[in-house]
């Protein structure tokens, strides 16, 4: 399977290496982390937990098998074409401690490693220790091979890119990581969390973990949007979340010196939301007439947000 994914991304780097500048091996890699999604786990590796069966040591032994592909394909493709960036692509949810209280604080940083794992090897090139002793001590027989170990030295990435949308709170209760609701923060109809800070956050951890350059390739509302009878869409709370989001990013850069190559939204027009199956969960500045059944015409009409993106592109952001 490694080399079917070698093949694959050959063919295609090789079709646009004169096109396209940046690449990314996996999109949101890490959504998997743990086996505890069913959906995530067919979605990332096409894999189907079968009952009895450990998901999460099968889930390791995927995505271990995605990240030496990924390191192989970065060594072709800077063979390919040396002008080349090859980053990855990671789900990123910063993870909060409910409380200062110490058992918070550790089940904040167990929970943000599921996370770290997928890009420690990406742009370290090695396992990390902490996940080498959890497979130790849950006795997971996770294969690989030295030569595959030296792919992952020699195949790191070049840049991170990430998704940002929301942050997540944790408490250890009785052994166990939990979610909590931040008090501190506004949530979605869906329950994510609208934290702009968090992006600023997300991007001082990730950029001083790694000192690699960052590229925020998703960030966006998910909400209802309501058309009004003049035919007009008012989604002032897409604009005030991106906004805010835009906000903190450039302080990260601009104040705390984050290296970070562009920012892109997700997404331009209304499409199927991922999670939840659901049309009537929108992102885009592009409203489309179909909703959860199936009903609609799919006349696309421009969202107040629309306009709004055209000044924030023009203007590089100085605009908001």
């Amino acid at each position: 399977m490694i080399d079917f994914f070698v093949r694959f991304a050959d063919v295609v780097m090789n079709r646009y290496k004169d096109k396209v500048k940046y690449w990314m091996t996996f999109n949101e890699i890490n959504n998997q982390a743990n086996g505890s999604e069913r959906l995530h786990n067919w979605t990332n590796s096409a894999v189907q937990i079968k009952d009895g069966e450990n998901a999460e040591e099968i889930i390791y032994q995927a995505s271990l098998n995605e990240l030496i592909a990924s390191s192989k394909v970065v060594k072709l493709g800077h063979k390919i074409n040396s002008d080349f960036q090859i980053g990855c692509m990671m789900a990123y949810v910063p993870v909060y401690p409910y409380s200062c209280k110490p058992e918070d604080m550790l089940a904040s940083v167990k929970a943000m490693n599921e996370r770290f794992f997928y890009n420690d090897i990406h742009a370290r090139g090695e396992i990390p220790a902490y996940a080498l002793n959890e497979w130790k001590r849950k006795q997971y027989h996770i294969d690989y091979s030295e030569e595959e170990l030296q792919s992952l030295r020699e195949g790191t990435v070049d840049y991170i890119g990430f998704s940002y949308y929301m942050s997540r709170t944790v408490a250890e209760e009785n052994g166990e990581i939990v979610t909590k609701k931040n008090p501190y923060v506004k949530a979605s109809n869906w329950g994510w969390q609208i934290d702009p800070i968090g992006l600023r956050y997300t991007m001082n951890v990730v950029y001083q973990r790694y000192n690699l350059p960052l590229f925020i390739v998703e960030n966006g509302f998910g909400e209802y949007d309501k058309v009004e009878e003049n035919g007009e869409i008012h989604d002032d709370y897409r604009i005030s979340y991106m906004k805010e989001h835009i906000i903190q990013m450039k302080k990260a850069v601009e104040e705390d010196g984050v290296d970070l190559l562009g920012y892109t939204p997700w997404g331009i027009i209304d499409i199927v939301s991922f999670g939840t199956g659901e049309m009537e969960k929108r992102y885009g500045f592009i409203y489309v007439d179909k909703d959860n059944a199936g009903n609609g015409t799919l006349k696309r009409s421009e969202k107040k947000s629309f306009g709004w993106y055209q000044q924030v592109i023009a203007s590089n952001g100085e605009e908001l």
